[in-house]
């Protein structure tokens, strides 16, 4: 019986592994494509990857813990202006040391606007979170001596990344910086939400009653899934900034948390295929219409979002793995 189970476990092990490889391939190969293909519109290429990292961020609190926010951005911004004011005022122009810088301002953002919007619950907690993202849109306005106000932050001139490869103006190293940045962070979240801690999570999103009546600390839990949010986040934000050489009031930005809450809605909720799914294929629509027909293509965004959540509630990716696995349950 224990060589049975060990031989289960094992086989379990092995599916996840291959799942995992095929997921960060398939990551690779779009990049690859993408780069080919589209070797004029690599910024645009690389703003993707930075939203990806907030939408994959938000999925961790709302997919896989349940809590309802629309102020996400602040963590974005927070990475955003982090790493932008160490290179701007501190002279801290290494991109790795950037990023660190973002990843870090990101997690304490989480920290705290986590401790607060986690006070509520339901309705009063998205409002919380709404009022998180207009105060420190507010905040960054009026600290112009640090933050550029609405002129934004300039003079942010990153080193050659690693000693070697310089940051040029068609993005070839932001993008492929970006890109393995977003396969690191991927591999490294479908460790945690597959770890005892995030099956806590998701058991809290499902019943935090009964999580709290076997002895399991709700508040403390989804503090730390927020702080690892916002790190995430940050990481976004620092991509962001390290690329665009520019931090603008636009990260801290209200849009840009509903924006990021429709992606990830887009693509499938609890689920990090679905966050990325939902960017790549939200920005990419929104690109190319917004081209064709730049009077109208908010009405056209909208009809397709309404179209998606009347005829794929669960979300692009979430459907479609709703389909197979019908499928494969009716296979012999």
């Amino acid at each position: 019986m224990a060589l049975t189970t060990n031989s289960g476990a094992a086989s379990l092990t092995g599916g996840r592994l291959t799942r995992d490889a095929i997921g960060v391939l398939a990551i690779l190969a779009v990049a690859v494509l993408g780069y080919f293909l589209f070797p004029n519109n690599l910024a645009l290429l690389t703003r993707i990857t930075a939203i990806a990292l907030l939408v994959l961020s938000l999925d961790l609190v709302t997919g896989y813990c349940g809590v309802a926010t629309l102020g996400h951005a602040a963590l974005f911004g927070a990475g955003a202006y982090g790493a932008g004011i160490a290179a701007a005022h501190f002279g801290i122009t290494d991109p790795i040391a950037m990023l660190a810088a973002g990843i870090l301002a990101g997690a304490l953002a989480g920290l705290v606007s986590g401790a607060v919007v986690l006070r509520a619950h339901g309705l009063p907690q998205l409002v919380l979170s709404i009022a998180i993202i207009h105060l420190a849109h507010e905040a960054a306005n009026k600290a112009s001596g640090w933050t550029g106000g609405s002129d934004g932050l300039a003079g942010i001139t990153p080193d050659a990344l690693l000693g070697h490869w310089q940051f040029d103006l068609w993005g070839r190293t932001a993008y492929v910086f970006g890109i393995v940045l977003l396969v690191l962070a991927f591999v490294i979240l479908r460790q945690i939400v597959r770890s005892p801690f995030g099956m806590l999570c998701r058991g809290i999103r499902q019943d935090p009653v009964r999580v709290r009546a076997m002895g399991g600390s709700v508040h403390g839990t989804l503090v730390k899934m927020y702080a690892i949010s916002g790190a995430v986040a940050g990481a976004g934000g620092a991509l962001n900034a390290i690329s665009t050489q520019v931090v603008g009031l636009d990260s801290l930005s209200f849009t840009l948390s509903a924006e990021a809450l429709v992606m990830l809605v887009l693509g499938g909720t609890g689920s990090l295929y679905g966050a990325l799914i939902g960017t790549a294929a939200f920005m990419w629509f929104e690109d190319v219409v917004s081209a064709a027909n730049p009077f109208h293509w908010l009405t056209i965004v909208g009809a397709l979002l309404i179209a998606v959540v009347l005829f794929a509630p669960k979300g692009l990716y979430g459907s479609l793995a709703a389909v197979f696995e019908r499928r494969g349950r009716k296979a012999p």
